[in-house]
């Protein structure tokens, strides 16, 4: 099984950045969707980003529009997802996410096939 590993979370103040990164614990074979979603305590998990295997499609979730960027370095087998102006309801614990199935859908949790542990960001106010 292909575990994906999430680092790079942290406590930032609000309007600041962090950068989030993702990562399989082995070489993969075979190209895949990646995505970013997030859970607050008492709070369903919440889609946040999605970028294709080629990395010419993206998509965002509304509430980080604008605010965070997602991308891939395939040659590192390393998603990133960069989040600037950061507010405190963007704390969460920040999953990511992989996709092999060639279905168009990609904003929802069970579209994803592997799964990281999450990595906690916490915006103070």
């Amino acid at each position: 099984q292909v575990q994906l590993v999430e680092s790079g979370g942290g406590l930032v103040q609000a309007g600041g950045s962090l950068r989030l990164s993702c990562a399989p614990s082995r070489r993969t074979i075979g190209t895949y969707t990646m995505g970013w979603f997030r859970q607050a305590p008492g709070k369903e998990r919440e889609f946040v980003a999605h970028i294709n295997w080629s990395g010419d499609r993206t998509s965002y979730g509304d509430s980080v529009k604008g605010r965070f960027t997602i991308s891939r370095d395939n040659a590192k087998s390393t998603t990133y997802l960069q989040m600037n102006s950061l507010k405190p309801e963007d704390t969460a614990v920040y999953y990511c996410a992989a996709k092999f199935s060639s279905s168009s859908r990609t904003g929802m949790w069970n579209d994803y096939d592997y799964w990281g542990q999450g990595t906690q960001v916490t915006v103070s106010s």
